[in-house]
């Protein structure tokens, strides 16, 4: 049995489903801040179906999103700590990477809901989506649901490089180009 890894395996889980709840939670509260629905828990539980539409097609977003970052950072930590037993040091690395990850990547998900939500608005001008949603109408949530996700998945692999770029990868060898003299 390696200790090491098993540890850092563990801080990993810990790791990820800490960054799911909390995603849940802010997510939900994004979603309810930019689409104006303060009573959301009401609409679910009266079975406003567009209304979990909607919320779920975020999450989900949110999800494909953070789910890049927490890759990233574990990916660029296991490199970074590779062929090292294992340190607190290690832990406050992924716990301080993995915050900024989550964080930026939180963010871009917020700007993607907001992105979706508009440019959905502007290919149906004469509907009002979100009074349609909070009537219970699942078509526009539906469409909306769509565009959002479609969103999150062609935005991902630019968050990862992004998220990349925010670390402190060393520079292997075979990276390095000989200028010529």
């Amino acid at each position: 049995m390696n200790g090491s890894l098993l540890t850092v395996g563990i801080a990993k889980i810990v790791f990820g489903v800490v960054v799911g709840a909390v995603g849940i939670f802010l997510g939900l509260r994004i979603v309810h801040l930019l689409t104006r629905q303060r009573d959301a828990e009401e609409q679910l539980g009266r079975g406003n179906l567009a209304i979990g539409i909607l919320e779920a097609a975020s999450l989900l977003s949110l999800g494909i999103l953070v789910q890049n970052a927490v890759q990233a950072t574990f990916d660029a930590l296991d490199l970074l700590h590779r062929d090292r037993g294992f340190s607190s040091r290690m832990l406050v690395h992924f716990a301080f990477y993995g915050s900024i990850h989550v964080g930026v990547s939180l963010l871009v998900g917020a700007t993607v809901i907001a992105i979706g939500t508009a440019l959905f608005a502007r290919l149906t001008r004469g509907v009002d989506e979100m009074g349609e949603v909070r009537r219970g109408n699942a078509a526009p949530a539906l469409v909306l649901a769509a565009v959002i996700v479609v969103l999150a998945l062609v935005t991902a692999p630019g968050l990862r490089t992004t998220l990349d770029g925010l670390l402190p990868i060393p520079e292997l060898q075979r990276d390095v180009v000989p200028m010529p003299s």
